[in-house]
């Protein structure tokens, strides 16, 4: 059944649950997407997974993605820590399970606290976030909400990580916005045995 907001648009989580634009076989991909794949395995070690399956309709468009995605990753300014906690104010946002399912264990690993991870799940302000945390939530969410930052949101960010940092944060929340809509519009099937995230009311 299709809930729909308030400008009848469907909520995300409350769609249908059918997969719109599962792995495509691989006799069934087209030259470019095939070179894509290819591509996109010999730099990530891994087959296409995850959002990018969808975003392999648009080879070019998967491959800029997941480069864009490794510097946000792995190269950027800020710790695993805090990127890892933006991408799950991302995945709340926008109540996508598939990249909550994938970035919930990572952030734990780097450091997240398990009661601020139940808190964003909830679509709650966690009281639980260290100061960075704090200053990332902030930035992320007057980001999202407001689609702006407020003054002390930008000096607390720019003290802390540095103008590099506050554009590498900025990026974060594009690009995970960019693939959780990517998701939702393909109805992207969560992982086998990840935890649902429910979508938020409202």
């Amino acid at each position: 059944m299709l809930r729909r907001g308030t400008w009848g648009t469907v909520m995300a989580g409350e769609q249908d649950s059918a997969d719109r634009m599962p792995a495509i076989p691989t006799d069934g991909l087209t030259p470019a997407q095939a070179e894509a794949a290819a591509a996109f395995e010999a730099e990530r070690g891994v087959p296409v997974f995850g959002p990018f399956v969808p975003l392999l309709r648009s080879p070019e468009l998967m491959l800029c993605a997941s480069r864009m995605g490794l510097y946000l990753r792995y190269g950027s300014a800020l710790p695993l820590r805090i990127s890892e906690f933006t991408i799950l104010i991302v995945a709340r946002a926008w109540s996508q399970p598939v990249e909550w399912a994938i970035h919930q264990p990572i952030a734990l690993k780097a450091g997240v606290a398990p009661e601020t991870t139940q808190a964003l799940a909830e679509g709650r302000r966690p009281d639980t976030m260290s100061a960075d945390e704090a200053l990332a939530y902030d930035f992320s969410t007057e980001l999202t909400h407001n689609h702006a930052v407020s003054d002390a949101s930008y000096a607390g960010a720019l003290a802390r990580f540095g103008e590099q940092g506050v554009i590498d944060l900025t990026g974060i929340n594009g690009y995970y916005a960019l693939l959780a809509m990517t998701m939702n519009v393909a109805r992207t099937a969560v992982p086998d045995g990840a935890s649902a995230l429910p979508p938020l009311v409202g």
